[in-house]
């Protein structure tokens, strides 16, 4: 296979390090992450809590920085990428503003960045067609199931266009038949836009079912074990799950876990 060119590299991790500096000492969250993204691939990050997978995601945010190695999205620094709006972030709660209507929520970013009421009313239209809830944008979030809600943060990041969306735990939340739900919604949404996505998750089945690829991380200091390449097909419907290649790929995630765990699995 021929090895992705620049222009194909959406994010790139070379020997990444950060530490947070506490005043019980130094806390080493992210040590030596090397890892390439391409364009158009779904990207699950899983490890136990505390393993660094969304200190990792905060730092193609620019959340948090690196204190070691070099980080780059879409050939900028993180800061450079943030300030160009190359990336969408969906954080664990929905976060929506019980004062603004779900369309108002989702305005909100294109307000901050200057867009005409006209442009502002075509991007609400169509990213709440994405996500499945036309006719919704004049209720309030409290007039939405929890699934909903988390339906409109996703809206709201895919408002603008940004070419990659940074998802943390977004399901985390919700009851499995939600999260069913919202993961084949999620999946159809990836299909239809072709965007990069990057998702960190606790789930085991949630991150085989997503994703093109899979990186498995260790307790902290948060290293990568294993980055996975699905062999599943694009299309997936939810029965795969019962399949004999979906059960060895979660095999091989929960095979990489225990190896980064020790003996505490």
């Amino acid at each position: 296979m021929q090895a992705p060119g620049p222009a194909d590299v959406v994010i790139g991790a070379d020997n990444v390090s950060l530490t947070f500096q506490t005043n019980d000492g130094p806390v080493h969250a992210l040590k030596d992450v090397n890892l390439t993204v391409e364009r158009g691939e779904f990207v699950s990050f899983i490890g136990p809590s505390g393993c660094g997978k969304t200190t990792f995601l905060r730092a193609i945010a620019a959340l948090e920085h690196p204190t070691g190695g070099t980080l780059s999205v879409n050939g900028m620094t993180p800061d450079e990428a943030r300030r160009a709006r190359a990336y969408g972030y969906v954080f664990q709660a929905a976060g929506l503003y019980p004062w603004r209507t779900i369309a108002g929520n989702i305005r909100l970013p294109l307000e901050i960045m200057g867009y005409s009421k006209s442009e502002m009313d075509e991007r609400v239209k169509n990213v709440l067609e994405l996500v499945e809830l036309s006719g919704f944008g004049k209720k309030y979030p409290w007039q939405l199931s929890g699934g909903m809600q988390q339906r409109a943060s996703i809206a709201r990041a895919l408002a603008f266009d940004a070419d990659i969306l940074l998802m943390d735990e977004p399901f985390g939340a919700l009851d499995e038949i939600v999260r069913d739900r919202l993961n084949e919604e999620l999946l159809s949404l990836w299909a239809r836009t072709g965007k990069t996505i990057g998702f960190v998750t606790h789930s085991i089945p949630e991150a085989v079912y997503l994703s093109t690829k899979i990186v498995v991380m260790s307790p902290r200091p948060g290293r990568i074990t294993d980055v996975i390449e699905s062999p599943l097909p694009k299309e997936r419907p939810l029965d795969i799950r019962d399949t004999p290649e979906f059960i060895e790929v979660a095999h091989r995630v929960r095979d990489g876990l225990r190896a980064g765990h020790g003996d505490e699995l």
